[in-house]
């Protein structure tokens, strides 16, 4: 999973005065297309998780989520009142009309 400059600075904005200072992405089976992504802080890291340090916060990613994410963007995204964490993903194969679940092949 790639990381965009904003979504690298909003996670160290985030976690810099924080405890955790881990942000844990991956996908979890629901929606009505099959899948869902979730981003959350997270103080755990488990022994076969994959993570990435970038210093001031670290990527963490179990490891059933890694083949739907390895080519995956994180971005942040701010529209209008609205910012939040974006998956920018090119595996996705289908979306509901929800925002908020997704499918693949």
């Amino acid at each position: 999973m790639e990381l965009t400059d904003a979504a690298i600075s909003k996670a160290i904005e985030k976690t810099e005065n924080s405890n955790p200072d881990n942000i844990r992405v991956g996908v979890t089976g629901g929606g009505c297309a099959g899948y869902e992504y979730f981003i959350e802080y997270a103080n755990d890291i488990n022994i076969d998780d994959t993570v990435v340090d970038y210093g001031k916060f670290k990527l963490v990613m179990d490891k059933i989520s890694i083949p739907f994410l390895e080519e995956a963007t994180l971005d942040w995204e701010q529209q209008g009142l609205n910012e939040s964490f974006k998956i920018n993903n090119p595996k996705e194969t289908a979306s509901c009309g929800c925002g908020i679940s997704i499918g693949f092949n």
